[in-house]
């Protein structure tokens, strides 16, 4: 069975919230979006043309200081059913993630490898500046709210994100503590 192409869908519902660029697109994918899906700009901009020659999404070009010009993309009635019909469908599949310092671990041979500690304390220190700003992401969308009344679906990713990461914390704390002369 072919992979569905997820990037559309995300697009898609971009475009849901708000007309948007290109740039602006892009941009969604260096913050919000990024902390959990990825796409290059190489990506996005071939997908917008054969999206629009779908049709399901349309633009308008708008003239940006004296000659610059910019498309702003738009979401079609059948841009809309069909990201209605994907965020209804079932999600069967568990996705894979990579993660570079499980796979290193997965060659790791003996509990006193010397190289250990020195990976599993880079490893809080990322995780844990990550949380750092999973935790000033949620204070500054959503404040002291603990449920928020709109944004639903980014206040439970944010969420997932942030449990995510504690307990990887709380993993990577309980190995370091079980190494042999730490």
């Amino acid at each position: 069975m072919a992979q569905k192409n997820i990037l559309q869908y995300i697009i898609l519902g971009l475009l849901d919230q708000e007309p948007r660029t290109g740039y602006e697109l892009t941009q969604d994918f260096a913050h919000e979006i990024g902390e959990f899906w990825q796409a290059q700009h190489s990506q996005i901009y071939p997908l917008l043309a054969r999206m629009e020659e779908q049709g399901l999404i349309t633009h308008s070009v708008e003239v940006a200081g004296t000659k610059l010009e910019k498309k702003r993309y738009s979401i079609t009635t059948e841009g809309r059913s069909a990201l209605s019909s994907w965020v209804g469908a079932p999600t069967p599949t568990m996705a894979t993630t990579k993660d570079e310092f499980v796979l290193k671990l997965y060659f790791v041979q003996r509990a006193d490898d010397a190289r250990l500690p020195g990976m599993i304390r880079e490893q809080i220190a990322i995780h844990q500046e990550w949380l750092d700003h999973l935790e000033a992401r949620r204070q500054l969308l959503f404040g002291d709210e603990n449920v928020p009344q709109d944004q639903f679906g980014h206040y439970l990713i944010l969420d997932h994100a942030l449990t995510r990461e504690q307990q990887y914390l709380s993993w990577l704390d309980q190995q370091l503590t079980q190494l042999p002369h730490n």
